[in-house]
């Protein structure tokens, strides 16, 4: 059975998946905590883990009584626009979290397959780049932008 954050991040996706502007939601936290039972908290670490930049999303806050989260889908016009913002996106160095996200995003957006994306994640993984921090997040980086630089090159 998933986890409960596999489970708020699912919904909020089939719920942006069912928006009428289908790359944007509105939501509060209270509401969308209650109907999973859990505290408003859990609602927000599923935001800043799943619902990232890396991931292809962008969250904004409007506190108070009246408040909510908006949640946008980023979309692109063509795939090379989505490599081009990805690579941008890279910095010098990229923890493993990060580098796991950008994949799942470049494969949801059929850039790379599943195939692709579990051997660049095994390459990419702590264990194969067998170096102290911060060497093994900055060797991270160039070869994901290495990898970017082929992607772009076959498109």
């Amino acid at each position: 059975m998933s986890s409960l954050t596999d489970k708020i991040e699912y919904y909020l996706k089939r719920l942006l998946m069912q928006s009428s502007s289908s790359n944007e939601i509105k939501i509060q936290r209270n509401k969308i905590a209650e109907e999973f039972n859990c505290v408003p908290s859990q609602i927000n670490y599923v935001l800043k883990t799943r619902f990232n930049l890396e991931s292809g999303y962008v969250v904004d806050s409007q506190r108070g009584g009246g408040g909510y989260v908006k949640i946008t889908k980023l979309e692109f016009d063509s795939k090379e626009k989505i490599i081009e913002k990805v690579f941008k996106q890279l910095d010098n160095q990229i923890s493993q979290q990060k580098a796991n996200n950008l994949l799942q995003r470049l494969f949801e957006e059929e850039m790379i397959t599943k195939r692709e994306k579990e051997m660049l994640a095994h390459i990419l993984h702590r264990r194969s780049l067998d170096l102290d921090l911060p060497e093994r997040d900055f060797l991270r980086a160039r070869l994901l932008k290495a990898a970017l630089k082929a992607l772009a090159k076959n498109n």
